[in-house]
């Protein structure tokens, strides 16, 4: 159970870290800035880029679009930060 914790803790802490570096080098918007002219919360925002949220496929849904790329672009970036092994089912 612990290391069904740990890696949703790593996978919580790769989006958060994805979502703030896309959000710096695509929009280069302040988090308020794109929390507010996309409709998300700004603790939502704030907590997922700091990988202490675990948040719903509609604010990634969201999220991409306001970061201006294809949801399943997002996951595909996603995949590759966390590596082909990593899985948060064990076996």
């Amino acid at each position: 159970m612990q290391q069904n914790d740990e890696k949703s803790i790593q996978f919580s802490k790769t989006v958060g870290e994805l979502v703030k570096e896309l959000r710096l080098t695509s929009t280069d918007k302040s988090l308020n800035k794109l929390a507010d002219e996309y409709d998300i919360s700004r603790a939502t925002l704030s907590k997922l880029e700091n990988g202490i949220h675990h948040c719903k496929f509609i604010t990634i849904w969201k999220l991409s679009e306001a970061l201006g790329i294809k949801c399943s672009e997002l996951v595909k970036m996603l995949e590759e930060k966390l590596g082909d092994d990593f899985s948060l089912i064990d076996e």
